[in-house]
């Protein structure tokens, strides 16, 4: 019997954001659909728009690349959505994504990139991350192409795209979610073989060169007399 999936509150900070399409004038995004029967060019659009969603532009490689369901989408074979699974079940998303962060952190952007809205809260992350490990990566997948929320926006024959702008996006120019790179958690970079530098010494507080004691600082001889103070005790 599957854990079904906990409740969690509809609301974020992005509430207070204005959506893309509230801002008559504002640059809009880009919606590509195969509703209104695209010619070759505009499928390329599409299959590349789906691919910079899913994969984000850093991780479009060749060894990303999935021949067989573009044929498929191209010839009618298969709609978005589908193409749209393909790519998140794919063993290079696998690799990319879920291979080197937690369930949390992937939870967070497939939330990103595939419902095109940042998370509600860490509760939803918790939610989705109890899926994953109860029921696995496919049927996490599954349930979110299966979703009221995806349907309603994307349906069938929408490459999803970003729905809302985030809290600091409009003062700071913040990162698009289908930009920003996925980082190696710390737990995974030693399973990556990345170098782990574990200080035994005493701690030290570096400064800039310009900000250390000059010569005839105070300073200069307080520092040496927390040197000498436990020799003295």
């Amino acid at each position: 019997m599957s854990i079904p999936l906990l409740s969690y509150p509809l609301s974020t900070q992005n509430q207070r954001v204005d959506g893309f399409e509230a801002l008559p004038g504002d640059e809009q995004p880009t919606i590509y659909s195969t509703d209104n029967l695209p010619n070759a060019f505009e499928m390329d659009q599409i299959i590349w728009a789906a691919y910079r969603q899913i994969f984000s532009e850093h991780q479009i490689l060749k060894s990303s690349a999935q021949p067989c369901l573009e044929s498929q989408l191209r010839f009618n074979q298969i709609s978005v959505k589908e193409f749209i699974a393909g790519l998140l079940l794919s063993d290079a998303f696998h690799k990319l994504n879920y291979d080197v962060n937690n369930n949390y952190r992937f939870v967070e952007m497939c939330v990103q990139r595939v419902l095109g809205r940042d998370v509600y809260s860490e509760r939803e992350k918790l939610a989705w991350g109890v899926v994953i490990g109860s029921q696995g990566f496919e049927a996490f997948v599954d349930m979110l192409l299966d979703s009221e929320e995806y349907n309603a926006n994307f349906g069938d024959s929408i490459v999803p795209y970003q729905r809302r702008r985030m809290v600091a996006q409009r003062s700071r120019g913040q990162m698009p979610f289908n930009l920003k790179t996925p980082r190696y958690g710390q737990e995974f970079q030693a399973k990556l073989g990345m170098p782990q530098y574990i200080w035994h010494g005493p701690i030290r507080y570096f400064k800039p060169q310009e900000q250390l004691p000059k010569s005839g600082d105070p300073a200069l001889y307080l520092g040496m007399l927390e040197d000498l103070l436990p020799a003295l005790v």
